[in-house]
């Protein structure tokens, strides 16, 4: 099979982007032409946009061998701005600077032509869960996975759901390959109803040995109010998108051991008392993305079993069948006349 992989995390990277290198060498293993074009950088929460505007440039990344030290996967590489020649057998991946959507769109229809039709794309391995609505909505390893959907192909977004940051080599070797020998069997017997799959593995002993379950996606919310922090003093300097994953991570691996972040505040609206008839005075202020993400686990350990957030609470692989659009409601026909 011909497999396309793109992420939202970036080239490999123990900080950032610790799984695509071992997904794509396993997949090799099991015999798969695997192509690789990812953004040059992190691009995660963007959801199935494209930098409208923006003229993408290529560089090329060369991954070094995986290695072991001291028990974990030592991701590097190096990156140049010309490609390799035409006969070189090095292996090369593509970056670009924009995003997993456009780099599925440039991957399937601009590179690659001499190894063959694209079989299957796959998003991820994502760094981190991407279970229930509130992630799933805005994550751009699913985003990358429609975009290859609504172009006509088969795809799965995959994420590594971790509970402990410091997982050693042997467990994401593991999910490696538990994900392969899946992804091999979901491309096997894929339901014609299905635009594409999103799969998550939890980072666990023996995950291959643990249950794989069909899942539908928890429906919830955030529900404590805005998910932006007001800032009483403005920072001059932003955080980066790295830095907010990181501070993101941080924050999963204490809610995966049952530990809640942070209080609950009160929020802003940002907007005052009118101080006359007829005029809206506002407040000068700025403003910093940081989400309650208690609200997803709380949904979680409240819902029923059988939802994804649920399957990967239990240290089980959730595999939830998706439709590449926004479903309408049933029960809605005819015209509608509105009242005099």
């Amino acid at each position: 099979m011909h497999i396309l992989i793109t992420n939202d995390d970036g080239p490999p990277s123990d900080q950032s982007s610790p799984y695509v290198h071992s997904l794509v060498s396993t997949l090799q293993s099991h015999g798969h032409t695997v192509s690789v074009v990812l953004p040059h950088t992190q691009r995660s929460w963007i959801g199935k946009a494209h930098l409208v505007g923006h003229s993408i440039k290529p560089t090329y990344f060369r991954p070094s061998p995986l290695q072991v030290k001291n028990g974990r996967l030592c991701n590097s590489g190096t990156v140049s701005t010309r490609p390799l020649p035409e006969d070189s057998t090095e292996e090369e991946w593509i970056l670009v600077d924009s995003t997993p959507a456009s780099c599925v769109q440039i991957g399937l229809f601009h590179y690659f032509k001499a190894r063959g039709p694209i079989d299957l794309v796959v998003s991820g391995p994502n760094y981190g869960r991407n279970s229930t609505a509130v992630f799933s909505l805005s994550s751009g390893t699913i985003g990358g996975a429609m975009e290859a959907a609504v172009c006509g192909y088969k795809s799965i977004a995959l994420s590594y759901a971790f509970f402990d940051r410091n997982h050693d080599a042997s467990i994401i070797s593991g999910a490696s390959e538990l994900s392969a020998k899946l992804i091999q069997h979901l491309y096997a017997h894929w339901d014609p109803a299905t635009h594409l799959y999103s799969i998550n593995v939890p980072l666990v002993e023996n995950v291959g040995r643990r249950k794989i379950l069909w899942t539908q996606m928890l429906q919830n919310a955030w529900k404590s109010g805005s998910c932006f922090q007001v800032l009483e003093v403005p920072s001059e300097d932003d955080d980066t998108a790295s830095d907010i994953e990181a501070q993101i991570r941080r924050a999963e691996e204490k809610l995966g051991r049952k530990e809640l972040l942070g209080k609950d505040g009160g929020t802003e609206s940002g907007r005052e008392t009118p101080s006359g008839q007829g005029h809206i005075r506002y407040t000068h202020k700025h403003f910093k993305w940081a989400p309650r993400f208690k609200d997803v686990y709380e949904s979680v350990e409240q819902s029923e079993p059988g939802n994804d957030g649920w399957a990967v609470a239990q240290g089980y692989t959730s595999v939830t069948p998706l439709r590449a659009n926004f479903m309408h409601v049933n029960g809605f026909e005819g015209e509608i006349k509105l009242e005099e």
